[in-house]
């Protein structure tokens, strides 16, 4: 495998250690629907967290959370109403991203609650 998706790979695995050490409930992990993906499903205080997880060797160049564009956002989007649908959800959807950067032998996490709003139509 690619070093870059051994990081993302580790990236995501300290993503929802991070996530379960802070009180949300995991309830998928790289959930498909179609060609679509989520990274992570939560669940906490009523709300449906999808989390968008971001791995980087530095944020140099680009943060982590600026990489996600617009078409990113309607995949996610359209993923997450047949999340919902298919599981018979009615909870309030907060979309999150959590960037994660390895940083002197750690990992910095950043927690980005509410990154992004679905587009409205």
């Amino acid at each position: 495998m690619a070093d870059h998706n051994e990081l993302g790979k580790e990236g995501e695995r300290v993503a929802v250690n991070y996530m379960a050490e802070n009180g949300y409930e995991i309830l998928e992990q790289n959930w498909y629907y179609n060609h679509k993906e989520i990274d992570l499903i939560a669940k906490k205080d009523d709300l449906l967290i999808i989390v968008e997880i971001k791995t980087r060797t530095t944020d140099e160049w680009e943060l982590p959370e600026d990489s996600i564009t617009n078409a990113k956002i309607r995949f996610l989007v359209d993923a997450t109403e047949a999340y919902i649908i298919q599981n018979d959800i009615d909870l309030e959807v907060r979309f999150d991203v959590i960037a994660v950067i390895p940083e002197n032998n750690e990992w910095k996490i950043e927690h980005i609650m509410e990154a992004f709003y679905p587009p409205v139509n």
